[in-house]
């Protein structure tokens, strides 16, 4: 069967798409990619199809990039979109780049819309071997995924099962022209060494190794399905509702959890954390059992990449973004019929009349007590022990104080008096709002 035959199968789950677009670099994968396609569009209904190329800015040989992808495009009738990133220095220059490179990405994909990369199958043997010696677990051994959500759309990998020898073939026999990004030869780089130094010895010696090597990804791959089904299912009792429906942020039941033998909660959290944070290494699931063992009136905290786990009211709690920022001082309220925006913290809205006088919200400082109808006086950290409230909420609820006296506490209207309810919508991380199950 023909190259081209062999990818119009593999895009026919993406043929209804509203839009192809090319992720183009001007190399050789990207450039048979982009002239399969186009070819395939000629004799084909396909969706219409964008290139987009972004440019790092990271070597002088970059700068002509952009006008050689554009020649390419111009040649083929495509539009072209060149995306100028910025990489943040770090540990890893290539780990930084391929981060900016994919956030340029999704930034440009609309809802349903496709992006595809060129990535073979010597790559993701590359990839295999790779996170091998890094020793990673199933889900890393597995390497890359032929399609998986990016932003508001997919991305798609159609050259997994066709190696770099079969698309150079293409590329000689159809005149066309690549770049060579100077910086692939240098050795210093770990998926240089292993493409330079070590995957030929492998091939002199086993000719079929990374025929082998991408099946095994591939076997892999079925083998962490399984696994995320299963952590669906014990999933399936540990997301409840329970109580405060109006904490924005992702929880877990512990007890569900706890019911669990050890592998199989690293394997339900690992599943729900893959969309939140980087996931921790094995030294650092001890985090996990310290915070899972720690004493009901503790405060355990596990400290991830991109947040941390809390423990509170029988839950686990994922906190990020503006959970992991302070809030103090005190907002006067001069206006209680409209609503409040706390710096922040949030928005408040009051129902019931506060009648005359001063009102202002702060948060707690210790010692507060409050006036219940029926119940006489009652220092606010019993009752907020009483309501089960957890700990990491505490420092940020709103108190509605009037003339300077404690009257309402936030969205706990049975420990309000003078018939106000202080109603709290608290901050939320942008990026996990509408997170629920999505390298």
């Amino acid at each position: 069967m023909s190259l081209e035959s062999r990818l119009l199968d593999t895009l026919q789950p993406w043929r209804t798409a509203p839009r192809w677009c090319v992720a183009f670099s001007g190399g050789l994968d990207s450039t048979v990619l982009l002239h399969l396609l186009v070819r395939l569009s000629s004799r084909e209904k396909l969706p219409p199809i964008n290139v987009i190329h972004v440019h790092h800015g990271l070597q002088p040989a970059a700068d002509g990039w952009p006008a050689h992808c554009r020649s390419i495009c111009q040649t083929l009738g495509i539009e072209l979109q060149v995306v100028r990133v910025q990489v943040q220095a770090g540990p890893s220059l290539e780990s930084a780049a391929r981060a900016a490179r994919y956030t340029a990405f999704s930034d440009c994909l609309n809802t349903a819309e496709v992006l595809f990369t060129g990535q073979h199958r010597d790559d993701q043997a590359e990839t295999l071997v790779f996170r091998l010696l890094r020793g990673a677990g199933v889900r890393g051994l597995a390497g890359m995924p032929v399609v998986r959500a990016l932003g508001d759309g997919w991305l798609v990998r159609p050259l997994l099962d066709i190696g770099r020898g079969e698309l150079e073939a293409y590329a000689r026999v159809q005149g066309l022209n690549w770049v060579e990004d100077p910086s692939n030869q240098c050795t210093g780089h770990a998926r240089n060494f292993l493409r330079h130094r070590v995957m030929p010895v492998l091939r002199q010696r086993w000719p079929r190794a990374v025929e082998n090597m991408a099946r095994t990804a591939t076997h892999l791959g079925e083998a962490q399905q399984l696994l995320n089904e299963l952590a669906e299912i014990d999933l399936r009792e540990a997301r409840q509702q329970g109580r405060y429906q109006w904490l924005p942020m992702p929880k877990l039941s512990l007890s569900s959890l706890a019911l669990l033998s050890p592998a199989r909660q690293r394997n339900a959290l690992r599943y729900w954390l893959v969309d939140l944070t980087a996931l921790p290494d094995s030294d650092h699931w001890a985090g996990w059992d310290a915070l899972r063992d720690a004493n009901p009136d503790a405060a355990p905290v596990w400290r991830l990449a991109a947040g941390e786990l809390h423990k509170g009211d029988g839950c686990i709690w994922w906190l990020s973004g503006p959970w992991l920022t302070t809030v103090a001082g005190s907002v006067d309220w001069p206006q209680p019929d409209t609503d409040l925006h706390l710096p922040d913290n949030g928005l408040l809205r009051l129902s019931g009349d506060a009648g005359e006088g001063a009102l202002q919200v702060r948060y707690r400082q210790g010692g507060e007590s409050l006036s219940i109808p029926g119940r006489g006086r009652r220092d606010l950290k019993r009752l907020l022990n009483e309501a089960g409230m957890p700990g990491f909420v505490r420092s940020r609820l709103p108190l509605l104080f009037l003339n300077g006296e404690l009257v309402a506490v936030a969205n706990l209207p049975q420990f309000d008096a003078q018939a106000l309810s202080l109603h709290w919508s608290p901050p939320a991380d942008a990026r996990f709002e509408l997170i629920g199950s999505f390298e």
